[in-house]
């Protein structure tokens, strides 16, 4: 007898809701919302919004996959620098996360290979992108 097939998950939904200008409020239907803004004056951009997404969601992997070596961050931060085409319009042609952590008996090996893990098996996002824009990673242990 075979395993069921695991109940397919229903479609993620957003809402963008226009305030003026080239600014939006947006976010899960009835749950918490952000601001993008074209401008970026009351709001990060829609790109900016696209590497935060990259960043956090590479940087949650790797928090929980250090705490499973039973060598937790204390703390952690990543910066996300994108490159975009010059030309309209203007897509990202290049990413690159700068990773510090600092937490007792992490190693830089280990910190290494917990971020090559993110980047390249387990963030949704990245693997979301078009896999001809390069994703790199630097580390930096405090």
């Amino acid at each position: 007898m075979s395993d069921p097939t695991p109940a397919e998950k229903p479609p993620q939904r957003i809402l963008a809701v226009w305030k003026g200008e080239q600014e939006f409020d947006t976010g899960k239907i009835g749950g918490v919302t952000s601001r993008i803004d074209g401008h970026g004056k009351t709001g990060q951009g829609p790109v900016d919004t696209l590497l935060s997404a990259l960043g956090t969601c590479s940087a949650m992997d790797v928090v929980g996959i250090l705490k499973k070596q039973r060598t937790p961050a204390t703390s952690l931060e990543v910066e996300v620098v994108g490159t975009r085409e010059d030309a309209s319009p203007r897509r990202l042609k290049h990413a690159l996360m700068i990773f510090r952590i600092s937490g007792p008996g992490i190693e830089r090996e280990q910190a290494l290979k917990a971020i090559e893990l993110s980047v390249t098996k387990y963030c949704s996002v990245r693997d979301s992108l078009d896999p001809k824009i390069p994703v790199e990673w630097e580390l930096e242990l405090k």
